[in-house]
Formats: C-alpha cells, structure tokens, sequence
C-alpha cells in the first residue's frame, strides 16, 4: 500500500552550519526559519534537523544531556514550534534525529548514576568491574580508545563512540518505557517523524569476552560485539508498537553493515522503521570496520554492482533513504570523482541523477546540491570532527606519518560536509556576520547559492528540475513507486537503470567517466545535463532520462 513518506522529497540540515540568525557564528533555528522560501524554491517537502537537543557539544549534539529541551545555542522550544508552523505552512514538514543508544555523561541520569551506585540510574547505563586489573573487555570504541572509562578503581562504564557519550542499557525494560515516552512526546508534539541514529548498536553481546586484536593497540574494533546483535529485533519489535505504531509518522534508521537477510527487522512489514539507509554501497572504498587509512581500489562497475545490488535486495523487503552524502560522510564529488579537475556541473549533476532516481525516499544534503566538494586543512588541530581526531592518532600509532595522516583526514573527514553553508561570496558567505564557528569551504567565492539561485545552468537548477520530474510531473508514480529494474550493461563505464510503473518504463543513463561513451538513443529525452544529446554517444559525465514505453 502507498504510504505519504513515500513522496517526499527531504533535505538534511546541519542546524550549526546553516544560517547564523544572531551574529555568533553558529546556525541556528531562526536561521532555517529564515530560509524557508529556500527551501520551497528547491521544492523539498521535509527537512531533517540533525540534534538540535540540549548538549555539551562533544560530538556536536550526538551527546544529548536533555531529550525535552533545545541547545540555546540553537534558540528555543519556541523557535522550533514556529518553525514547525511556519514549515507546515509550506507543505514543509520537520523530521527530528533520535539518538538512543547513548546520551551525554552529563545527562541527569547518568549523574545520578555516578553520584549514587545504589540509585536506579545505575542500570540506565552499562558498568562493569575489570578482569585482573584491567578493562572488562578489550574492544575499541568507534573513535578510538577502550569502550571502557574508568569510575573507581575496578569499575568501569561503557561507551561504543566517544567517553562522554556512555551507552544506555536497553537490558533494562525501566529504561526503555522512558525513552517511549519521551519519543511520544516528540511526536505528539507535531514533529512529522524521525531519522534513527546508530539504533543499531542497541543490543551488546551479553557475553562481554575478549576478541583477537587488530591493531597495534592490542585493542579490537567493537563492531563485531556492539552491533547487530542477535535478539535486537526484540527491542525492534517493543519500541515499534509502543511508539511508531501508535503515530502516522516517518521513520528512517541509520543501520550500518547490516546484511540483506537481515532487513526484515529494520523495514517491510514486519520491520521497526518506515525505511533504512544502505550504506553496503556507500562506503565501498574504506575498509570493513570502516578504518579510514584500510583504503580500497575501486571501478565504477564495482560501485554499480554494489549499488544495484543494495536496490535489488532491499526492494525485495521495503523502502530505503537514497542518499549521496550526509553529516558523516565527505562531500560526493571527492568520493566518487576522483580527479579533482573534473569535479564542476556535469560530474555534479550525473551523480545526482544517479542516486536521484533509484526507488525510495531520496535525502538531499546541504550544499549538495550547489555541487559542493571537500575542503582542505593544513593542521589536525583545523580539525572539529572527534572521529577525524581519533582516526588521525590511529593512522599514527599504525606508522603512517604526519603528513599522510592528514591527507586521509582531509580526503575523509566529517567535517568535509559540515562547513558553513554558502549563500553568498560575502566574506562569512552569508552563513554569519561574524567569523564562523568552522572554517568556510575555500569554494564559497564561486560556489554558492547566489551565484546559482537564477542560473538555469546551475547544480542547483539541475537538482530543481529533479525534484519537479518526482514530485509534480506525469513521470512522478513511475519515478516514486515504479519497479528498479538494473541494465547490466557491457560498457563498465556506464551506470544504466529503468524504473517501470503501469506500463510506463522510463530509462535512466550515467555516464561514469571523463571521456565519450557510446550509447544508442532515439527517444525524446526527459531529462539531460547537456544542451545536447545526438542519439549516439555520450558526453563525459553525460546522463541523460527517457521514456521507453508509454502504455
């Protein structure tokens, strides 16, 4: 059955980087309600606000200290409710992030926690006595370092990313009745629904036994017993039909390396969530517990596979959020057009249509689509990011030196995506009036919204006109519900797919490279980043989108 979700169009914000409102070189809540006509013009209908929760920033608003309450640096509940009614005004509805595998160490219940042993707080979070004068476990945490921080001299907390951000025990059913409250909170509030963060990492190997080691810390990557875990469906099932069942809401999980014959947990009918976001194609070229400097050589017919495949198989069980970049990951461009010389509107633009078209709810992140690329910082102290922090002393304790260190933070960094964003070439590009609180990409003179907002040959027209062929064309039901059918095509240069709907079959035509490629078309073209197309070979970085068939 169609669902509502399954239109939309959402764009990711990262509130820090956004729009400074009040001159303190921080985006914040005014700053989004004041680029709610942006927002229209592109013509997206959700906006997904990265955590706009109260926290002490130490993984930018991924350690939350209050679910109920704003960081002010942010502003207020009451900006959010106006940004809420404003939104809605619009047609535009705001989807909130939900982290609930962890919370900050300055979270009231983890105080408690730590003040009082004996209080029931104590089992909101996981603590362990050490083995034989050490850590509980050897696992490394997703940043680097024990998974284990030390409270008194034999006992330990856990904490899978950063130590200010301690695990919650979801062993414990108390605790979870608190987070479905406070999730029903959310949503009777009006909040259209929720992109799940690292749920996950939820359910821990009860056993908590040392691993091999796996690097030359003598640690070993926690994944493998800190992620999914066998018996989370259980949790799934519970935090469904206490909170998301009782709401006509949207849900999206963030759910990395999960296996295709696991999906049914996390979306189809029988899963959690509304849809998930694949990311087996997505980190195609790092290494598989996702160690920056474990690099992988790659071909653009190994990324279509990958690709084809993650739609064949989750389309098999229910919808997935199609994205090229998000909050964690580097800017598109960089990751899959490698030669910096070719990066501009048709490598862009191709890429966009790649992702744009495939089957489920395809996410827009900010600058994304101005055709942004990452940005470059001479010293890891430029760096914001704790993951790139942590991952640059990795690098180090693994022999790599100084200076190649840095060039894969550079090349993989989250910051990459989270500079401020460029509305103008003004001096803070129109983010702030005052000097940001990231460094501005080195792009913004020549990349950004002004320069592109009344260009019909900009990526940002181009990503207009994608958007309008989804939602408001006679191709949109094909381009929504339509069936993904792949084109294994012999040309390994070319990414080639067709979406199929009540007779109507629509085809869709990348060019993955830099150079001329043969391709036999005749149809009149629906869509098509060059001004022309002579049926016969395509431009580098060409694509193209034409109706096949029209029963």
């Amino acid at each position: 059955m169609e669902k509502w979700w399954q239109k939309e169009v959402v764009y990711q914000i990262y509130p820090k980087s956004f729009k400074d409102s009040n001159g303190d070189g921080i985006g914040d809540l005014q700053g989004i309600i004041e680029k709610l006509d942006y927002f229209s013009d592109l013509g997206v209908t959700s906006l997904w606000l990265c955590p706009i929760y109260a926290s002490p920033m130490d993984d930018n608003g991924y350690d939350i200290s209050d679910y109920y309450a704003i960081n002010p640096m942010f502003g207020t509940m009451e900006d959010l409710d106006e940004l809420i009614k404003k939104g809605k005004a619009r047609g535009i509805k705001i989807i909130m992030d939900l982290v609930v595998n962890h919370t900050s160490d300055e979270h009231p219940w983890f105080k408690a926690a730590i003040a009082d042993p004996t209080s029931k707080y104590r089992n909101y979070y996981i603590f362990k006595h050490g083995k034989d004068g050490r850590a509980p476990t050897n696992w490394r945490s997703i940043f680097g370092g024990s998974v284990w921080q030390k409270v008194t001299e034999d006992e330990y907390y856990f904490h899978a990313f950063s130590k200010k951000q301690p695990c919650l025990n979801w062993e414990n059913p108390v605790l979870r009745q608190e987070i479905y409250q406070m999730i029903n909170w959310w949503l009777d509030k009006g909040i259209a629904g929720f992109r799940v963060d690292a749920i996950n990492f939820i359910k821990k190997d009860q056993r908590y036994q040392d691993g091999e080691p796996d690097g030359e810390d003598g640690l070993v990557s926690c994944i493998p017993f800190a992620r999914n875990q066998p018996g989370i469906e259980v949790f799934f099932k519970e935090l469904k039909e206490n909170t998301f069942a009782k709401h006509d809401c949207m849900t999206i999980s963030e759910a990395y390396g999960v296996s295709y014959d696991k999906l049914g947990i996390y979306i189809g009918e029988n899963g959690c969530f509304d849809s998930m976001f694949d990311f087996n194609y997505s980190n195609f070229d790092i290494g598989d517990n996702e160690e920056w400097f474990i690099r992988k050589d790659w071909t653009a017919k190994q990324f279509r596979d990958l690709l084809f495949t993650s739609q064949v198989e989750v389309n098999k069980v229910g919808w997935v959020g199609t994205f090229l970049e998000n909050h964690d990951q580097p800017r598109s461009l960089d990751k899959l057009i490698v030669n910096k010389a070719d990066h501009g509107y048709y490598s862009a633009t191709m890429i966009a249509s790649m992702y744009f078209f495939l089957r489920g709810v395809p996410y827009i992140y900010q600058g994304e689509e101005l055709g942004m690329a990452n940005c470059v910082r001479r010293s890891i102290d430029d760096f914001d990011d704790i993951s790139s922090h942590g991952q640059y002393q990795r690098m180090l304790e693994e022999g790599f030196s100084e200076s190649e260190a840095l060039a894969l933070v550079n090349k993989r960094s989250r910051d990459n995506s989270r500079t401020p964003m460029p509305f103008d070439d003004s001096q803070y590009a129109g983010f702030s009036d005052v000097e940001p609180w990231l460094a501005l990409n080195e792009s913004y003179p020549v990349i950004n919204v002004k320069a592109q907002f009344n260009d019909p040959d900009s990526v940002y027209s181009f990503y207009k006109k994608m958007i309008y062929l989804r939602q408001q064309s006679v191709y949109s039901n094909t381009l929504t519900f339509g069936s993904f059918i792949p084109d294994e095509c012999e040309n390994d240069n070319l990414i080639v797919y067709q979406r199929s709907y009540q007779g109507q079959l629509i085809v869709n035509v990348c060019n993955f490279s830099n150079q001329e490629q043969p391709f036999i078309c005749a149809k009149e073209l629906i869509l098509n980043n060059y001004k022309e197309y002579d049926g016969k070979v395509l431009k580098p970085y060409q694509t193209i989108m034409y109706l096949e068939e029209n029963k």
